[in-house]
């Protein structure tokens, strides 16, 4: 028995002593998958935008206005006199409805209240995240955001995969960054 144990032991040891033998490398294609993907969001795109676009032409009341960020939008209550826009790290207070293209109610402004916002500290959808900048205290903004400016691929809640949305915002006031705050 004694025997027996000595050479279970010599033979673990040789064994743990032996040199690892490399493995052949996996080899994955992605370029296939990459490449779908971007056809599959371009014709994505391309849809929302057609409904973007059917959405602002049904719209006779309102000349839309289409932002460097990727969305449109017009005003329903616009500022002449006010000229100082939300800059990084201004606290603003805003309310806002969600709707659907359809103009349905996904969250109305009761339920979601007045939020607070630190410019560009915090994290918002990021169609919001830069309309924000483009309003002026008291003023009321109706955004259309394709799916990628607001919840994209997974959507949120009541909001759907790939959905474009239309936020409803008022901005309702702008605590400025104080000099000492801004670092």
């Amino acid at each position: 028995m004694k025997n027996f144990a000595l050479i279970l032991l010599m033979l673990t040891v040789f064994a743990s002593c032996s040199k690892p033998e490399a493995r052949k490398p996996i080899v994955r294609k992605t370029g296939s998958f990459i490449n779908e993907s971007i056809k599959r969001n371009k014709r994505l795109n391309s849809a929302e935008n057609a409904l973007l676009m059917e959405k602002m032409q049904r719209d006779s009341l309102h000349e839309y206005i289409n932002s460097a960020n990727g969305f449109w939008y017009y005003y329903d209550i616009k500022i002449d006199d006010e000229t100082y826009l939300p800059n990084r790290g201004d606290e603003v207070f805003f309310t806002h409805e969600i709707l659907r293209l359809n103009d349905s109610v996904l969250y109305s402004g009761e339920e979601l209240g007045t939020k607070s916002y630190l410019v560009d500290k915090e994290d918002l959808i990021s169609g919001l995240q830069d309309g924000i900048k483009l309003m002026k205290e008291g003023e009321k903004v109706s955004f259309l955001f394709p799916s990628y400016k607001a919840y994209g691929y997974t959507g949120f809640d009541k909001v759907g995969s790939n959905e474009p949305l239309i936020y409803k915002v008022q901005l309702v006031k702008i605590n400025k960054l104080s000099k000492n705050e801004s670092n």
